[in-house]
């Protein structure tokens, strides 16, 4: 699986940096070309020319040394790769890499790359214990990275516990069924809306609601993870970007039409979870506007019904419509799902607390244009994802048939 693949590999310092020569060896026997970043740490364990002498190419170890005039090294490097692999990965580099730090080669390249990353960490047991290092690893799992769990046994330090880091043909095995795991959605695009959309009243306020886009966060990173080529069109949100996804960022109800309309032909699934709001002032003004004795009074207008103009123009997009409500959830989910000519309707419940805006978990109900009617229990807004698109796949192919 891994022959011609473009593998980077980073190198952090710690003891276990050793076993990445062994890495670096067997991946260039599996037929891929290799690449290698070391920290300034791990030069302190392994000489750069051992791995240059094991993967026949140049070795990386700053971030200031621009081989190549014609190209940014960090930038060239990550668009390069088709993996990337972390082992040894220190709990230094783990929490450099959870929090966006950008301080040398191999961590700039990381934030640059769109490659899946690979991480095999490698400590003492305490320290993989230790409730900042399990807070970073569970971060970088949101963000998407991949990883080789480290195995038990006697450690460099003198003790013997889970830390040590899993050998070089173990690794490459994980790696490998990995990345002959079924891509349902490999070569299909798809494009999910993420969050509310803000309506200036004039210079100083706007209208908006409360969504915070991570079921659409949540949408695309699944759909990244099943093969396909993602874009996201979010609203103004405060979440991570998903890493291997196109995000588009737009602010207004008109620019998000705009955005998604114009690319809607292209697209084999589109997802529209973001609460686009209904009206917006009819009249803007660029000062502020003062107060006043008295009542305000504002005149709204509609914004274009997104969902409802892609339901006139589909061809043979999947189409889904999300609809966040508080009361009669089926009855108000049927009609939409008929009056926008939509292939599919997820329905939750905004009214409790326990999974609507901003909470971390959710609630679901889906019906489709085919006659399935599905509920998904409660549970992480990532769970809930991958269910829905279970749910989309074996619909898309039951209307194929």
């Amino acid at each position: 699986m891994l022959n011609g693949k473009k593998v980077l590999l980073g190198v952090s310092g710690g003891i276990a940096a050793y076993k990445a020569c062994a890495l670096t060896s067997k991946l260039v026997q599996s037929g891929a070309e290799v690449k290698v970043i070391m920290t300034e740490g791990a030069t302190e364990f392994v000489q750069p020319l051992t791995f240059q002498a094991l993967s026949r190419n140049p070795v990386y170890t700053n971030a200031f040394d621009e081989k190549n005039p014609q190209k940014v090294a960090h930038i060239d490097l990550a668009d390069w790769a088709d993996i990337v692999i972390l082992a040894p990965a220190t709990a230094h580099l783990l929490g450099r890499i959870a929090n966006g730090l950008a301080d040398d080669m191999l961590t700039t390249t990381l934030l640059a790359t769109t490659a899946p990353v690979y991480i095999a960490p490698a400590m003492n047991v305490h320290m993989y214990d230790h409730p900042a290092v399990k807070q970073n690893l569970l971060t970088l799992e949101k963000y998407g990275y991949r990883f080789i769990e480290p195995g038990d046994g006697y450690l460099a330090c003198g003790y013997v516990g889970k830390g040590r880091l899993e050998e070089p043909e173990n690794i490459i095995k994980v790696i490998e069924n990995n990345e002959s795991q079924a891509k349902p959605l490999k070569g299909k695009n798809v494009l999910i809306t993420a969050g509310p959309t803000q309506e200036s009243v004039d210079a100083v306020r706007f209208f908006t609601n409360h969504s915070s886009g991570k079921m659409g966060y949540s949408l695309a990173e699944v759909a990244n993870e099943l093969g396909a080529n993602v874009t996201l069109v979010s609203g103004p949100v405060n979440q991570n970007p998903v890493s291997g996804v196109n995000i588009i960022t737009v602010t207004t109800a008109d620019e998000m039409f705009e955005v998604v309309n114009e690319r809607f032909k292209d697209q084999d699934i589109v997802i529209k979870s973001a609460a686009v709001a209904d009206y917006r002032p009819k009249e803007i003004t660029n000062k502020k506007l003062k107060k006043q004795d008295g009542p305000l009074v504002l005149e709204l207008e509609r914004t274009k019904d997104i969902l409802k103009t892609l339901g006139e123009q589909k061809e043979n997009q999947y189409l889904v419509g999300f609809a966040a409500e508080t009361d009669h959830l089926k009855e108000y989910g049927k009609k939409k799902l008929t009056k926008k000519n939509l292939d599919a309707i997820v329905i939750n419940d905004i009214g409790n607390k326990e999974i609507g805006f901003k909470s971390e978990q959710n609630e679901v109900h889906v019906i489709t244009k085919s006659g399935l009617d599905l509920s998904i229990s409660k549970g992480p807004k990532h769970k809930i994802a991958k269910k829905l698109f279970e749910i989309f796949l074996d619909d898309m192919v039951g209307e194929t048939n």
